[in-house]
């Protein structure tokens, strides 16, 4: 039997949040469509320009978080580390956006850049972003709630996370299209690639996870 990497627990959470928040920037750089979990925030931003896509992430978070304690029915004060890691999420992703210039708003509107880069950053943000969500589920620490919401639910209600995650996912894709619609009148932040990941996440999470719990343990 392979003997597995141990990697520390500091190491797979913060690569977890870095690997994530660059996938968004790139998503978002790429204009196929971001992952249904982040397109509220990125419309809520749109329509908000006092706040970026980080700070609106906090926002969304903020309110998925009241959803979960109240599914959970309790309140714990460590689920708050939850909240925390989508604050530190919310400024790696901002940073993102504005140290590389494809990625800053201001310098290039989405859709502007070349089709070729475009369909770069659309294919390395669609895969990369399901392995950070596994570094989430797999370190110790709270994740940011998207992802504690997904752990938490489906540890409680005996659902397999997979599964739970697909769900979660299309349930999020519909959130997204009724506030496309209801605050632009037309399809914002939405697209093929939006369909996809919204399809794929779940499954393609599940390989990783495989992949990991084989080669790799947490210390």
């Amino acid at each position: 039997m392979m003997k597995k990497i141990k990697l520390t627990n500091e190491l797979v959470y913060l690569s977890g949040a870095v690997i994530l928040s660059l996938a968004t920037a790139m998503l978002a750089a790429a204009d196929f469509g971001l992952s249904v979990i982040v397109s509220p925030a990125y419309l809520v931003s749109l329509k908000v320009p006092s706040l970026t896509f980080g700070q609106a992430e906090y926002v969304v978070q903020g309110i998925l978080f009241l959803v979960f304690c109240i599914a959970m029915r309790q309140v714990r004060l460590l689920y708050f580390g939850a909240f925390f890691s989508g604050i530190i999420y919310g400024i790696l992703l901002d940073m993102w956006r504005f140290l590389i210039p494809h990625f800053n708003p201001s310098l290039y509107e989405a859709g502007t850049l070349p089709a070729a880069v475009r369909t770069v950053y659309f294919v390395v943000g669609f895969f990369i972003n399901g392995f950070g969500a596994v570094l989430y589920f797999k370190n110790k620490y709270y994740p940011q709630v998207y992802e504690f919401f997904v752990k938490g639910i489906s540890e409680k209600y005996g659902i397999e996370l997979p599964k739970f995650k697909l769900r979660f996912d299309l349930s999020f894709l519909l959130l997204t299209l009724a506030l496309s619609l209801g605050l632009f009148h037309g399809l914002v932040g939405v697209g093929v690639g939006t369909v996809m990941m919204a399809c794929c996440n779940g499954p393609l999470i599940g390989v990783y996870e495989r992949w990991f719990d084989r080669h790799f343990e947490v210390v």
